[in-house]
This record gives C-alpha cells, sequence and structure tokens, in this order.
C-alpha cells in the first residue's frame, strides 16, 4: 500500500512516499528492521519506522521525523509541513489510507497520529 505527496509532477520536487506491505512481515525483514512502514524521501532514500507524529488538520498535513533516521533520508529538517492541493476526494482519501500504512507492522514504530 502506498500515499504521497509531491509539490509538483517534476521529477525534481519534493516528494515524500509512504509504503507498507500487504502481507504481514515476515522473520526476515523482522531481523533486517523493516518490519514496519517505509517512509521514501526524493531522492529515493528510505527509512523504516522514522514518523514520530502525524497530523492532519484539514488540508495540511504535518509530520515528524526521528531526528536520527534524516541521514538515512538525505534530509535536513525533522519537521515537514506540506498544504494538499488536491481534489477534496484525493484528500479524503490520503485522510483514510495514510493512517493504515502507519499502523503497519511492529507497535512501537507507530506515530501518534492527530486528525482534526
Amino acid at each position: 500500500m502506498q500515499a504521497g505527496v509531491a509539490e509538483s509532477d517534476d521529477e525534481e520536487s519534493f516528494s515524500l512516499h509512504f509504503m507498507c506491505g500487504f502481507e504481514e512481515p515476515d522473520a526476515q525483514e523482522m531481523f533486517l528492521g523493516m518490519d514496519t512502514y517505509c517512509l521514501v524521501a526524493p531522492d529515493q532514500s528510505a527509512a523504516y519506522g522514522c514518523v514520530r507524529t502525524v497530523e492532519f488538520d484539514r488540508d495540511l498535513l504535518r509530520v515528524t521525523l526521528d531526528p536520527e533516521s534524516l541521514d538515512d533520508l538525505d534530509l535536513e529538517d525533522h519537521g515537514i509541513e506540506v498544504v494538499l492541493q488536491a481534489p477534496v476526494e484525493d484528500v479524503a482519501r490520503m485522510r483514510e489510507v495514510l493512517p493504515r500504512i502507519l499502523e503497519y507492522g511492529r507497535p512501537d514504530a507507530r506515530p501518534g497520529l492527530t486528525m482534526a
């Protein structure tokens, strides 16, 4: 399952992709620490279980990352704010799917989630 946001459809624009599997994590994924959702940054770098909080406030999405994941993601700031300028149906779908992705895998990697 996947949900993402991007500044534009230009390949050079900032984007975040949240992903998880459909099946429960297997033993190898658990051993490798890949037994949770994955966040992929603009340069395709990735980190698992790195989101600390997610807040939806109408069309504003705020994401706080574990500061220790910034090097893995090649990002400088652990706080990201995105104004979701998309059709109402797409924003509603994001509000439905993203929590499901972030609940995937081990419980200790699940971020705090606020929906307003």
